[in-house]
């Protein structure tokens, strides 16, 4: 079947310019896109009229920090039992991990309540994000998301030939749904929804959710980004994943990056019906990408349910730090229900960055809505005291 997309002229068109090669890897969308990165007259990347991110200086230069703090990785993680299992497996290195990936399918659809039919491996979610972005935009169509929102799935889907209609969030920070809906056209293959939405860590209401889900995916398929869900004390109850067994036509994705602490070892997946997962599965594979160590660790972490609770524990109390030092600053906060804060500065995103990584600390900068915001990840509480004195010492 010719498509509209050959991959390796898409990759010598993703060759990086020297800026945005040295951008790389601060980045929060796919690997793949379709022209070099393509920054602004001041260096920075911007994403829509609303929402653009302001790079680290020299980022070639390798830079020790004492708190790495702009990348949502889990500070605590992989879990010692993960950790055990990769020992034992790694000399099987050697070999694929398909009878074992066939066991983790098992494993995470008795815990998702679907059958292994739904379920769909990746080496990261992100991985997923994109390879749906690429089958289902490869004849154009439109993508409807909210802005911001993490890029990963939206860019690929440009790069691809899709366009974007961005929906600006509420005041609250939640998805406008009403406003989501109305966007839907009949060019409209996939709508987007991260929830808890990255880069604010907001929330949308999960009864609106559900109604706007189980409507509109009559419609067109709605994909779900729940990355950050685990970090919710009830996060089963939020969920859309008991849309599967209604017949709904949703995509929902879940890594084992973050609450697991997993983000180097790469395993991903989705739950959808299968029909839709075939469409993705004719023109490529999943979970060729995972190795078998890395399989063994995932389906020891999900036994680790100790783990998961000290992880959510830990950072619900590092967030109350920084809540509580950004109320004494006088900072005001979007407040989160994930592994990282996001909060208004007073000051140029590049500049900001530079200082606060000569204070060994590094965060994230954006520009949203015509405000400068940094974003700043969970780390240990060691960590957050770096970065409040810091953050005291920069900008107070």
């Amino acid at each position: 079947m010719k498509t509209n997309v050959d991959r390796r002229e898409w990759l010598k068109k993703g060759i990086l310019t020297a800026a945005g090669a040295m951008a790389a890897p601060y980045l929060t969308y796919g690997a793949f896109p379709a022209e070099p990165i393509a920054l602004d007259a001041k260096g920075n990347l911007p994403y829509t009229p609303f929402f653009k991110e302001y790079l680290p200086y020299a980022p070639t230069q390798p830079v020790e920090l004492a708190a790495k703090l702009n990348a949502n990785e889990n500070p605590y993680g992989p879990s010692p039992m993960a950790v055990k299992a990769m020992q034992e497996y790694a000399p099987k290195g050697n070999r694929y991990a398909w009878k074992e990936l066939y066991q983790l399918m098992d494993k995470i659809a008795a815990e998702e309540g679907v059958k292994q039919e739904n379920i769909m491996m990746g080496p990261g979610s992100s991985d997923l994000l994109e390879k749906t972005a690429m089958v289902f935009f490869q004849n154009g169509g439109n993508i409807v998301s909210a802005d911001p929102a993490y890029m990963s799935l939206i860019k690929v889907a440009q790069a691809t030939g899709a366009t974007w209609k961005p929906i600006p969030l509420k005041k609250d920070w939640s998805h406008d749904l009403a406003a989501m809906e109305a966007a839907v056209d009949d060019e409209t293959k996939l709508v987007y929804i991260c929830n808890p939405n990255n880069p604010t860590g907001s929330m949308t209401d999960h009864a609106e959710l559900v109604d706007f889900c189980s409507r509109v995916s009559e419609k067109t398929p709605i994909f779900v980004d729940e990355a950050y869900l685990g970090f919710l004390d009830d996060s089963a109850k939020k969920s859309m994943v008991s849309l599967i067994n209604e017949g709904k036509n949703v995509i929902i994705a879940r890594t084992f990056s973050k609450i697991q602490g997993m983000a180097g070892l790469r395993v991903g997946y989705v739950v959808a019906q299968p029909e839709t997962l075939g469409i993705i599965q004719k023109i490529t594979r999943g979970g060729m990408g995972i190795s078998l160590p890395s399989v063994y660790a995932a389906m020891a972490s999900m036994d680790d349910v100790a783990f998961k609770e000290k992880s959510r524990k830990l950072n619900k109390e590092c967030r109350a730090y920084v809540y509580e030092n950004l109320d004494r600053l006088g900072f005001e906060y979007v407040p989160s229900s994930t592994s990282f804060i996001i909060f208004p500065i007073e000051m140029d995103g590049k500049p900001f960055l530079e200082k606060m990584t000569a204070e060994g600390v590094g965060v994230r900068a954006f520009e949203i809505y015509g405000k400068n915001w940094c974003r700043v990840s969970m780390g240990t509480m060691d960590e957050m005291k770096l970065f409040t004195a810091a953050l005291e010492k920069v900008l107070v």
